[in-house]
């Protein structure tokens, strides 16, 4: 009778478990008690991709090439005797597809500021595999800690407007577990809003008085004037 079978172990021998599109991986099956020959089966999501049978104690080597993100996902094998109808199942192993970010936008509510205020900046790339790291800036200096955001949402700071240096340009930088793929924003820049002189509002009081005044008059002028000049002659 052969041997009984242990639960093989399934293990990734090349490529990465964080797959991008046309990439090869190889998947390792192996049960290291049993006596050959044995059939191992490769399972993604309870289906059967492929299967393998070995006539010695030498591992199944399953390799992939990633298509689409329908080869991402939980990878089982199965190790069985060709006589019997039972097996033993493996660990999971789970590729993650991975996409490059698209170019983020630096934006904010306010376009205008002045000095003594407090505004925000907004980075946000709307595709491409999360997390995400953002990292903001003003010219070439580094202006925030970086934030990873785990959710397809923006990266937020608040920044105070202190004085006309902080009238650069602003932006940000995106980067994901894509190899090789740093994205950089549009640029930014806040526009010095006008601040109204004191003594506007009051000249702008008086003129509104000295219209009101001069309307009068002319309003007076057909009831009061014109009746006390036909009296006079």
């Amino acid at each position: 009778f052969p041997e009984m079978l242990s639960n093989p172990k399934l293990e990734l021998v090349q490529g990465s478990l964080n797959v991008v599109m046309k990439q090869n991986v190889t998947l390792s099956c192996l049960s290291e008690s049993g006596s050959p020959p044995v059939r191992y089966t490769l399972f993604r999501h309870n289906q059967q991709v492929s299967a393998l049978n070995r006539s010695d104690l030498t591992p199944a080597l399953f390799t992939l090439t990633i298509s689409s993100a329908s080869d991402a996902g939980e990878y089982k094998c199965k190790a069985e005797y060709n006589i019997s109808s039972g097996g033993k199942y493996s660990n999971s192993l789970n590729l993650t597809l991975i996409e490059p970010i698209s170019k983020p936008v630096l934006s904010s509510p306010t376009s205008q500021a002045k000095k003594g205020q407090n505004v925000t900046l907004s980075c946000l790339s709307e595709n491409g595999s999360l997390p995400i790291t953002y990292l903001f800036f003003k010219g070439k200096q580094n202006i925030s800690p970086q934030k990873t955001m785990q959710k397809r949402e923006a990266a937020v700071i608040f920044l105070f407007i202190d004085s006309l240096s902080d009238f650069g340009t602003y932006k940000c930088k995106a980067n994901n577990s894509f190899p090789n793929n740093t994205k950089y924003s549009n640029g930014f820049n806040f526009t010095l809003a006008e601040e109204r002189s004191h003594s506007q509002p009051l000249i702008i009081s008086l003129g509104l008085i000295l219209l009101l005044l001069i309307t009068g008059f002319a309003l007076a002028i057909p009831f009061f004037i014109i009746p006390l000049y036909k009296a006079s002659e």
